[in-house]
C-alpha cells in the first residue's frame, strides 16, 4: 500500500546494502553527499542522497521535501523513489540521471549540443517549472532554478532536480516571508533580495530559468571576472547590446536563429519587475514557437554604463546584504 500511495520508506541498513557501504560516490549536493545505488530485485539504479547530520536541513525540511517530491509526477521533474529516516540518518533515493547535471555540458569548451536540442531541453525545463507551479494541487516555488540542479537522463531528457529548497503554498498565497528564501547567487531574482523590487512569486523562478537560459545560449557563466574584453564580464548585459544593435541595423546578424530566440525569451524573463516576465506557460509558447512576434524587452538588469535609470544603476551582488538588512528593520 505504501508503494502505491508514495515513495517506499528504507530502513538505514537497507541504504547501507544499495550503496554497497557508500563505495560510488556521485558528488556532493547542498545538504551532504549523493551516492549511486541499486534496488532489488530489477537492478534499479538510483541516487541516494544523504544528508549531512551538521547542515541545516532539519527533520521539518526533510519531511518537507518528500512530501512535496513524492507527489510530483512529470517526465521533466526528477522522481523520488523513497527515503530513510531513523534518528539523524536520513536519506533521499532519486531515480538515477546517466548524465549527470546540466552545467558539465553547456560550460564545456566544446559545444555539447545542437542548436535543436539545446532549445529542447530548455523546453523540457520549462515544461517541468510550469508543472510544478500550476500542475499539482499545492504550487511548488523551487527558488533554486540553475543548470546544476537540472539532471539528464539516458535520452538526454531533463529533469528539475534538488527541491532542498522547495516550498508549499498554496495557489493563492503569493507572498513568501524573508526568512523562507534561500537560493544561489547570479540566480536570485530581485524581489527575493528586496521587497521594493515586487512580491515573490512563480516570477522569481522564472528569473532564475532566464538566467539559466542565458547561459545556454551563451555557452558560458553569466557573470564572468576573467573575461577578455570587461564589456563582456555580465554577458545578458553583453547579448542585450548586441541585439540591440542588430535591430537597428549596426550589426550583421551572426547569431543563429535558435541562439537569438533563446536569449531574447531569457532577457524577457529577467526583467527587473515580476510583473514584466511572463509566466512559464507563456515561456513555453515562445521556445515552441519561432522568432515571428518575439520582440527584444527594455533593458532588464543592473548596469554601469549609464544607459540605465540611477536607481537601477549599483552593484547588484555587493548591495544585496545591505539591501536585505534595510527591509528587515
Amino acid at each position: 500500500m505504501q508503494q502505491m500511495i508514495g515513495p517506499t520508506r528504507y530502513a538505514y541498513t537497507d541504504i547501507v546494502a544499495v550503496t554497497s557501504h557508500f563505495r560510488d560516490k556521485l558528488g556532493q549536493g547542498g545538504y551532504g553527499s549523493v551516492y549511486k545505488g541499486v534496488l532489488l530485485p530489477g537492478d534499479v539504479h538510483v541516487a541516494i542522497k544523504m544528508l549531512d547530520g551538521k547542515s541545516s536541513c532539519d527533520g521539518e525540511d526533510f519531511i518537507s521535501e518528500v512530501s512535496t517530491i513524492g507527489r510530483i509526477h512529470h517526465v521533466n521533474v526528477v522522481r523520488l523513489v523513497g527515503f530513510c529516516s531513523e534518528e539523524m540518518r536520513r536519506a533521499l533515493v532519486y531515480e538515477y540521471m546517466p548524465h549527470g547535471s546540466l552545467d558539465k555540458y553547456i560550460f564545456s569548451a566544446e559545444r555539447s549540443f545542437s542548436w535543436d536540442k539545446i532549445n529542447e531541453i530548455a523546453l523540457g525545463i520549462a515544461r517541468g517549472i510550469n508543472y510544478l507551479h500550476q500542475g499539482c494541487d499545492m504550487q511548488i516555488l523551487h527558488f533554486d532554478i540553475k543548470p546544476h540542479n537540472v539532471l539528464l537522463d539516458s535520452n538526454f531528457v531533463p529533469k528539475v532536480a534538488d527541491f532542498g529548497l522547495a516550498k508549499l503554498y498554496p495557489r493563492d498565497n503569493s507572498f513568501v516571508p524573508l526568512s523562507a528564501l534561500r537560493g544561489t547567487i547570479g540566480y536570485i531574482a530581485p524581489e527575493m533580495i528586496s521587497r521594493r523590487f515586487g512580491i515573490i512569486s512563480t516570477k522569481s523562478d522564472v528569473y532564475s530559468f532566464g538566467m539559466l537560459l542565458l547561459e545556454m545560449a551563451g555557452g558560458r557563466r553569466n557573470a564572468d571576472p576573467g573575461a577578455a574584453n570587461s564589456s563582456q564580464t555580465f554577458y545578458p548585459s553583453w547579448v542585450y547590446d548586441r541585439l540591440s544593435k542588430q535591430e537597428l541595423g549596426e550589426m550583421r546578424a551572426e547569431m543563429h536563429e535558435l541562439e537569438r530566440k533563446l536569449c531574447v525569451v531569457g532577457l524577457c524573463c529577467i526583467q527587473i519587475q515580476p510583473h514584466d516576465r511572463p509566466a512559464m506557460s507563456e515561456v513555453i509558447g515562445m521556445l515552441e514557437g519561432g522568432m515571428d512576434g518575439l520582440q527584444l524587452p527594455s533593458r532588464p538588469f543592473f548596469c554601469d554604463d549609464g544607459q540605465t535609470p540611477v536607481a537601477e544603476s549599483y552593484d547588484f551582488c555587493s548591495g544585496l546584504t545591505a539591501i536585505s538588512e534595510e527591509d528587515e528593520k
